[in-house]
């Protein structure tokens, strides 16, 4: 069962069992701390989404050093997991916040510890606005909010100046045919003279997403672009519209090399980068961009290669086999509804009967429905009804939204605990 409200232990006896609540540490799924079920013996209900705290905690480590060896802070995306106990390992590891991208999910991020929340998206809305307000009166967030309109920031303005609460923004500057943001500089400009006309609100710098940039050149295009946003912001410190160190952020899952090298040991700028996949990764879309990552940090030698190591896909999603129909066909009892299928079909990876290993050989996911994956294998393949195979999976983000709680295991595919998801 997804939500877990109920718990199957080794002697296959139903006990009720409470989620953790988001401020509460995570609670074990089983009723003693020590105990544990192992996802080799069947002793967990499957499907299941399955973190490895090991790969997790390599993850944080490894772009906690990779932000701080470019000097930037990091504030990483929570999108991909809005998973309260993730969120509290990446402040832990040194985050300087967490970024979000809409005032619900900016309450999970306080609720979880962040004081520093960027919300990086355009908030419209007087119930959105409540939401900010709030968590700025009663949670003490240091909250920073994008706006790319006059409408927008008149009505924040109007807003907050009822409210009697100050409002950091951040002015979105994006590219012709991408996502929000002013499309030129002077657009900026007129817009950063409007917020100094409303009282309660404080312009504090430029925010970029480099992500829609795409073609042969794009790492110039990048490059270029963050110049670009750079010689902005410093403009408008110069002209008195930003009273503070101005702040550039950027950096989708990507570029966040490229992005931290252009924002690298700045003095008279603040730097945020604001990566999210990075702490679960995968074995496909973000595979590809993290090989891309290695080889311009190879080709430049970079930070990435200095580092020593990598980030490792932490998430599975394991499932039962419940028939084989054809000998060259399998049925997985997993499917739209447990794991993601927009970038890429889940990838078998290993296989296990009676608590042993067997051979997934070049088993391949083919197609999906609701509840049931397609698997095509060789007639001759032991693999068959019963046996349980461990997923790889490609875009973590639309396979951990479909989970209201995720298995954490250790290295021996043991569940230690359960933690909650608040999407």
């Amino acid at each position: 069962m997804k939500d877990f409200e109920q718990k199957c232990d080794i002697n296959y006896q139903i006990e009720p069992i409470t989620p953790p609540s988001c401020g509460e540490k995570s609670q074990p799924y089983s009723t003693s701390s020590q105990e544990k079920f192992s996802l080799i013996n069947e002793e967990v209900s499957l499907p299941a989404a399955v973190i490895q705290q090991t790969r997790l905690k390599n993850n944080l480590d490894w772009m906690q050093r990779f932000a701080e060896q470019h000097n930037v802070k990091l504030c990483p995306h929570g999108k991909t997991t809005m998973t309260p106990d993730f969120f509290r390992q990446q402040l832990e590891h040194g985050a300087w916040g967490i970024t979000v991208a809409t005032p619900a999910q900016a309450e999970i991020a306080a609720l979880a510890g962040a004081r520093h929340i960027i919300i990086a998206n355009q908030v419209v809305g007087k119930a959105n606005m409540a939401i900010m307000a709030k968590l700025i009166e009663q949670q003490g967030v240091e909250l920073y909010v994008c706006v790319d309109s006059a409408l927008n920031i008149q009505a924040l303005g109007s807003f907050f100046a009822e409210r009697q609460v100050r409002l950091n923004l951040l002015i979105e500057f994006g590219v012709e045919g991408g996502r929000c943001g002013c499309r030129t500089e002077s657009q900026v400009i007129e817009l950063a003279q409007l917020i100094q006309q409303h009282s309660q609100l404080s312009l504090r710098g430029i925010e970029v997403y480099e992500g829609v940039i795409h073609g042969d050149n794009a790492e110039q295009l990048v490059r270029d672009f963050l110049t670009r946003s750079l010689s902005l912001a410093r403009t408008l410190k110069q002209e008195q519209l930003i009273n503070d160190q101005p702040i550039v952020t950027g950096a989708g899952s990507a570029w966040y090399d490229v992005v931290s090298e252009c924002l690298a040991n700045l003095d008279d700028v603040e730097a945020i980068i604001r990566p999210g996949c990075y702490a679960i990764h995968d074995t496909g879309i973000y595979l590809e961009a993290q090989n891309k990552v290695m080889a311009r940090a190879e080709k430049n030698q970079g930070a990435a290669c200095a580092l020593g190591g990598d980030l490792q896909s932490s998430l599975e999603v394991w499932a039962h086999i419940i028939s084989r129909p054809e000998p060259n066909r399998l049925v997985a009892g997993l499917g739209k509804r447990d794991v993601a299928f927009d970038a890429g079909l889940p990838i078998p990876e290993r296989a296990y009967r009676n608590g042993q290993q067997i051979e997934v050989g070049s088993a391949t996911t083919t197609a999906v429905m609701d509840q049931h994956a397609f698997i095509e294998i060789d007639p001759s393949s032991e693999l068959n009804v019963g046996d349980t195979i461990a997923f790889s999976t490609s875009h973590p983000c639309l396979t951990i939204d479909k989970w209201r709680s995720i298995a954490i295991c250790d290295d021996e595919y043991q569940v230690t605990h359960w933690v909650e998801t608040r999407f």
